[in-house]
């Protein structure tokens, strides 16, 4: 899952973006209005956590003008003000949920969560997938009862090929849906992995499940591509 923090205060945003990815998300951070709008409009995210008061755009701003352009992605607005009005602006802009600064990590995680699962129909808690169970609410994954010891971004890619089960994933879709814009294109980080995940799901069941495409990319299938 793919999440943009906009955020004018540094240190709140970098304990967003440090917490966040310690959880398995790719995170991305803008430090005003305008960028925040700009990412918004270019790359494709899950959920975007977006400050009210900021330099340039508002929060309130950013949240009209994405909107007015169809834009469904969930929000998850910050405000330091707590009063009545300032929650019902906010929700009448077109977010869908807000939390008042201070506020604690872990009710940012549960407020994210029930956003992304409120995402639509795509958004099951649980994905299922040949002997393979994925708990997204859990954070625990399972092949034919046994528990599998990912790590965060395992974690993430497996959820990515179990919601585009018998597809080729290319390594720039995975770039783009599960790392975030600090990777570095020319590393072999993606492939490191996804060969370690590979050899996880494949070692706690008695077929392999996910397979490489060669000079292509990656595919959950449950038989070896011809």
């Amino acid at each position: 899952m793919r999440v943009l923090v906009v955020e004018d205060e540094k240190k709140v945003a970098s304990f967003l973006e440090r917490g966040l990815r310690e959880e398995g998300y790719a995170v991305d951070v803008a430090h005003d209005g305008d960028d925040g709008l700009l990412k918004a409009l270019v790359y494709e995210y899950d959920l975007l956590i977006l400050d009210v008061m900021m330099p340039g755009r508002s929060g309130l701003e950013v949240v009209r003008e994405l909107r007015a352009k169809e834009r469904t992605t969930p929000v998850l607005m910050l405000t330091a003000r707590d009063s009545e009005r300032d929650i019902v602006l906010g929700l009448d802009a077109g977010a869908d949920d807000y939390l008042t600064k201070p506020f604690g990590f872990d009710e940012l995680l549960a407020r994210t969560s029930a956003l992304l699962r409120r995402g639509g129909a795509a958004r099951p808690d649980q994905l299922l997938f040949d002997d393979l169970v994925l708990d997204r609410l859990k954070h625990v994954a399972r092949r034919g009862g046994a528990p599998l010891d990912l790590t965060p971004k395992e974690f993430q890619l497996l959820e990515y090929f179990m919601l585009n089960p018998e597809r080729v994933v290319r390594r720039t879709e995975l770039l783009e849906k599960v790392w975030d814009l600090h990777f570095d294109p020319m590393s072999n980080v993606v492939d490191v992995h996804v060969g370690n995940l590979r050899k996880k799901v494949a070692g706690a069941g008695n077929h392999p499940l996910l397979h490489t495409v060669r000079g292509v990319g990656y595919v959950l299938r449950r038989h070896e591509p011809s």
